[in-house]
């Protein structure tokens, strides 16, 4: 500890730190457009430029860790109402600039160092003016984010783009979280979910026959939200556990489940009545997708794939086609979720079906019989819960008399205490 203090008055003593700090605290105080303050990409744009210059003081310098625990200190003494330059948040700079600066969504995004805007306080915490100018190449018009000059990580908040650099090391799969953030308006729980979840690998892996049956731009969304697998380890089911389960399992959790299937799904009803002649056949779940504008029939199969699953959901489609679907509405589409499948004999069961279908499996936690047996059913706990509260919850516990021969200190919980045994021993 008395090392590390040392060095760091040492680097203090540096005339080449002090000129540096010098500069840095006049970027930041200083600025050109006032107005820019509040825009979220101009903090992330100064965090980027402070890592890069971190990490460039640390190579040319050598001056080691020390010195970004001194400047953390030097910065907040100089900017006492901003947030943002921890220790612990200078190393995330350092590690955000070095991530992309490896990569080539930094080369994509030509960025040129300019003079750091002034910063001010907001609700938000640290805002700060354009600290960059960004480059123009052809291969920058492809990543910047929908015609706003800005690369495509300065366009999520701070958060988020922690959350991406600690838990993804790919840069591909970095820049595929980045875009389904912007795309979908996550969270930063709903991010850490899709990560921890692997979407990036699951994304657009089912077995489909949309390039067949629908249309350019809705085959192309369609295909991207179909994921394999799908997740609903939020489920615990026995091994034996039948559609009907899977089935109110899910509704149970439609929350998670909404989560898991993405963005513009909305649930429309479990075991859906459709009226064919003189029977009813009912589907196992139906939404409606708000994007594709089209409805969704999902049939759940706690075994594995058989062709003749496909001839039934063919059928369901049918049915919603003519007797739910409205004249403006997308042809419905139809997922299949089966316990497991072969792709081949997947891929050769669709070439001839005409109606668009996405097969993909899933996973959920799954319980031994005994064990499931043995543990209450979540509404049964909910109702003993609410039963002792009734009988209880007014009434203060009351616990028997202690012994008659405990001394007086255990009796009331007041222990003596060191000293006091000593002089009693005496």
């Amino acid at each position: 500890m008395k090392e590390r203090f040392k060095r760091m008055k040492s680097i203090v003593k540096l005339s080449e730190y002090r000129d540096w700090l010098h500069d840095l605290k006049q970027h930041i105080r200083t600025g050109q457009v006032k107005a820019a303050l509040s825009v979220n990409s101009q903090m992330i744009l100064l965090y980027w430029d402070l890592g890069r210059q971190i990490a460039e003081k640390q190579e040319q310098a050598r001056w080691g860790s020390g010195f970004i625990e001194q400047l953390s200190r030097d910065l907040r003494e100089e900017f006492p109402e901003m947030a943002g330059f921890s220790r612990t948040n200078l190393f995330r700079m350092k590690m955000f600039y070095q991530f992309y600066s490896r990569t080539h969504i930094a080369q994509c995004n030509e960025i040129v160092p300019q003079p750091v805007g002034q910063l001010e306080n907001s609700d938000n915490g640290i805002v700060a003016q354009p600290v960059q100018q960004l480059g123009t190449g052809a291969a920058y018009q492809e990543n910047k984010v929908r015609g706003h000059g800005v690369p495509t990580w300065a366009a999520i908040p701070w958060g988020h783009n922690v959350c991406i650099i600690e838990k993804v090391k790919d840069p591909d799969q970095a820049l595929f979280y980045i875009n389904k953030t912007i795309e979908n308006n996550w969270s930063r729980a709903v991010l850490e979910y899709q990560i921890e979840t692997d979407l990036y690998a699951r994304q657009g892996k089912a077995v489909t026959n949309f390039s067949l049956t629908l249309p350019a731009p809705q085959s192309d969304l369609a295909n991207e939200l179909m994921k394999d697998p799908y997740n609903f380890d939020f489920m615990r089911l026995s091994e034996k556990a039948k559609e009907a389960d899977l089935e109110k399992a899910l509704v149970q959790h439609i929350s998670q489940f909404l989560l898991e299937l993405g963005i513009g799904f909305a649930y429309m009803g479990r075991q859906y009545p459709l009226s064919v002649g003189e029977k009813e056949y009912r589907t196992d779940l139906l939404f409606y997708h708000t994007r594709l504008k089209c409805y969704v029939v999902i049939e759940l199969k706690t075994k594995a794939f058989e062709p003749e699953h496909v001839g039934k959901l063919n059928f369901y489609i049918t049915a919603v086609n003519e007797l739910v679907k409205e004249s403006s509405d997308k042809p419905t589409i139809g997922i299949l979720l089966c316990k497991n499948k072969d792709n081949y004999e997947v891929g050769f069961s669709l070439k001839t079906v005409h109606a668009p279908i996405g097969v993909s499996t899933f996973h959920y936690t799954e319980l031994a019989d005994d064990m499931k047996a043995a543990l209450p059913s979540e509404e049964k706990l909910k109702n003993e819960l609410l039963a002792f509260e009734r009988e209880h919850g007014k009434q203060r516990l009351k616990f028997p008399p202690p012994p008659p021969n405990l001394s007086k200190e255990v009796q009331t919980g007041c222990l003596p205490t060191v000293e006091q045994t000593k002089r009693r021993r005496r």
